[in-house]
């Protein structure tokens, strides 16, 4: 009976009630676009850098906070039996998607047709092994994300970014697109132009005795691990654009063997890190324990990095989105607080009558008090129901839009859509959130209702 009540009774006044309502719909509607989108963008940075660095790296002890400026000399050795004991071992095998080493590294690279010649940093991949971890997508986002895919049939070939095409004066050889050319009045070095870099002996890595103008191809050199120079020639396979200016114009991705005949030369080769691909995310802790587990009990003097301690962007772009929803979140409780209380105090005021006559036939103020609480409670949930309603079908018309955006750290667009189905607990955190405040936004109206003196009430016109 008090339910019946109380739904008639928010509508009384339809106009007030449906402003109400709508109010707090809208403010419901626009807290779960926002956590829609942002959810969207932080499994976006998520899959990418994963698809890129895997969920854990494997280095040697020390190198994280002192081997990054001198990847060489803080190699993992005899990393092949490292990632067979990681692939074989029963609790990691699992749980893993992909093991694979990797290799960092930095130097001067010289188009040996103009000499133009700059500073790169690049990574050496397993071709193989980076194609399977660019088809991980965990949250079902990765499909339109671009991926650099490194040949297999040809270990010197490789795969530069835009700005570091461009400052080479690569951009007419490689026939690209919107890539400027170096204007006549541009400064000249005083003592000319670069020299050429001496020749080194190129056996075992690949064809380099075909004639340059077949494949466009740059010198990379860079000091060994034992301090010497070395130089191999990287065959341009690709040009792609990187999301940040320092990335596009210094970027290169490499077959592991050809990077670690730059760094080692002839000597033993290591890798600056083993990556490991998880299947789920959630699984980072299990994995991570396991791997200290394993390291110990076979003495090596290695350490576990998970992907958000190496990109530091991803805890900032997670507390600002939170920060951010937090606020919008506050603003809007706030608003739906003082409508709803207002629409109470109103309600209040034009039913006095009513209320002097309902306490003079017996109620007690418990109940006048719950009355009101509930009629708040029910323009809570209608509000909050309408919101959600209003949220799945804005997502569903944004996402069948074609709308696209270009996400933080990426070059490309990718269609525009909102992950309102991505997290289920935040749909209903916001809807109980925003019941219980029409609740409580009612609490005042309702004890000054429950606190009218009968006679009081029932001379009220």
């Amino acid at each position: 009976m008090m339910f019946k009540i109380a739904f008639r009774s928010i509508f009384r006044n339809a106009r007030r009630s449906l402003t109400t309502t709508l109010t707090i719909g809208i403010g419901a509607a626009a807290m779960l676009i926002f956590a829609a989108y942002s959810l969207y963008d932080v499994y976006i940075l998520q899959t990418t850098t994963i698809e890129r660095g895997g969920h854990l790296t494997v280095f040697r002890k020390g190198y994280f906070d002192f081997g990054s400026g001198d990847p060489a000399i803080w190699g993992v050795g005899d990393y092949a039996n490292v990632v067979r004991l990681i692939r074989s071992d029963p609790v990691l095998a699992p749980l893993t998607e992909v093991v694979t080493p990797i290799q960092g590294l930095g130097g001067i690279a010289e188009n040996p047709g103009t000499g133009s010649s700059r500073t790169f940093f690049a990574t050496g991949f397993v071709p193989a092994d980076q194609a399977r971890m660019q088809r991980w997508n965990e949250y079902g986002v990765g499909h339109n994300l671009e991926s650099t895919d490194l040949r297999t049939d040809d270990p010197s070939q490789g795969v530069i970014g835009f700005g570091f095409a461009r400052n080479l004066g690569l951009c007419e050889r490689l026939h690209l697109s919107g890539c400027p050319t170096l204007p006549k009045d541009a400064p000249e070095r005083d003592n000319g132009t670069a020299a050429s870099l001496p020749s080194q002996d190129f056996s075992g890595l690949g064809d380099t005795s075909a004639p340059r103008n077949a494949t466009p191809s740059i010198d990379l050199m860079s000091a060994t691990a034992g301090g010497a120079p070395n130089i191999v020639t990287l065959k341009i396979a690709r040009v792609e654009k990187q999301g940040s200016k320092e990335m596009d114009d210094g970027s290169v991705v490499m077959n592991l063997g050809l990077a670690q005949q730059l760094v080692y030369g002839r000597g033993e080769a290591k890798v600056t890190g083993i990556v490991l691909q998880l299947h789920r995310t959630e699984d980072i802790d299990a994995a991570r324990s396991r791997l200290q587990a394993l390291f110990a009990a076979n003495h090596l003097n290695l350490e576990v990095r998970d992907y958000q301690e190496i990109n530091a962007y991803l805890g900032q772009t997670l507390g600002f989105f939170r920060s951010m929803f937090s606020f919008i979140a506050v603003l809007i409780g706030v608003v739906v607080l003082f409508t709803v209380s207002n629409t109470m105090g109103m309600s209040v005021m034009e039913r006095t009558a009513e209320i002097g006559t309902t306490r003079a036939l017996g109620a007690r103020r418990s109940r006048i008090r719950s009355q009101f609480l509930l009629e708040g409670a029910l323009l809570g949930v209608l509000g909050a129901t309408s919101g959600v309603a209003i949220a799945f079908l804005a997502a569903m018309m944004i996402n069948a839009s074609g709308l696209t955006w270009t996400p933080p750290g990426d070059a490309h667009p990718i269609p525009l859509k909102l992950y309102i189905l991505g997290a289920p607990q935040v749909t209903v955190a916001v809807w109980a959130v925003l019941v219980v405040i029409a609740t409580l936004a009612a609490l005042v109206p309702a004890h000054r209702a429950a606190r009218l003196a009968i006679v009081d009430a029932l001379r009220h016109v």
